[in-house]
């Protein structure tokens, strides 16, 4: 039996791309898809309710609070309605959700716990990934190939992990460092992991992360101290 899936969504002012992500995810893969409005001051929960998701309100900002919302979210469902699968999915319309299907596959057919979808090994649009995020990804993945032996080749958000994996990896960082701290304790679990090739085009607005100078320092330096700092737990 195909487990159930769950796509979560962290959104914060996500109007203008919300709707078309939501709308090219494959109904037939999934069970349900739940839009976490991390304090959003524009109609992303509006639409996103309209499109057919479950919209949860996450007033804490930060991408790991909005994450850790719809895991709580699936935690509270009885045992035989929990998904067999979380899907990581971006609101701003740079990933392609129809590739879900690359990142599951692995986990139902090939007994996976986590595939990261690798923006750099996929095809890309032009500009999609901008220099500060290709330098930051290519510092962090061999960082943590040197000090943890597990090569990937992205930070990617577009992931999917099996569900009762999830629990035990003990998310602590709810901010920028949630992407890496999921990757560094999945492989320190010894849980199998993998990557698929996604494609990655220019988001809709403007990053809250790699857009901005000030977004840009933060997110480096927790990447990095998120990195270092799991060494010894």
């Amino acid at each position: 039996m195909t487990p159930g899936i769950l796509v979560i969504i962290p959104a914060l002012n996500e109007e203008m791309s919300i709707g078309r992500v939501i709308a090219d995810i494959p109904r037939d893969l999934v069970s349900e898809i739940v839009v976490t409005d991390n304090g959003s001051t524009d109609r992303t929960a509006e639409i996103a309710a309209d499109a057919g998701a479950t919209v949860l309100r996450e007033e804490r900002r930060g991408y790991g609070y909005a994450c850790m919302k719809g895991i709580h979210y699936a935690l509270s469902k009885p045992d035989g309605e929990r998904p067999g699968i979380v899907v990581f999915l971006d609101g701003d319309y740079s990933d392609y959700p129809g590739e879900m299907g690359s990142l599951v596959r692995p986990i139902i057919e090939d007994g996976f716990d986590m595939i990261i979808g690798s923006r750099t090994a996929g095809e890309r649009e032009r500009g999609a990934l901008l220099p500060q995020a290709l330098f930051g990804n290519a510092l962090a993945t061999t960082l943590i190939k040197w000090l943890y032996g597990v090569r990937f080749t992205d930070l990617g958000p577009f992931r999917a992990v099996r569900f009762d994996k999830l629990p035990g990896l003990g998310m602590s960082d709810m901010t920028y460092g949630w992407t890496v701290e999921m990757q560094i304790k999945a492989a320190k679990q010894g849980l199998r992991c993998g990557e698929a090739p996604v494609s990655y085009r220019k988001r809709i607005g403007v990053s809250k992360v790699t857009g901005t100078l000030g977004g840009t320092v933060k997110a480096g330096y927790k990447i990095l101290w998120t990195i270092f700092k799991n060494i010894g737990d």
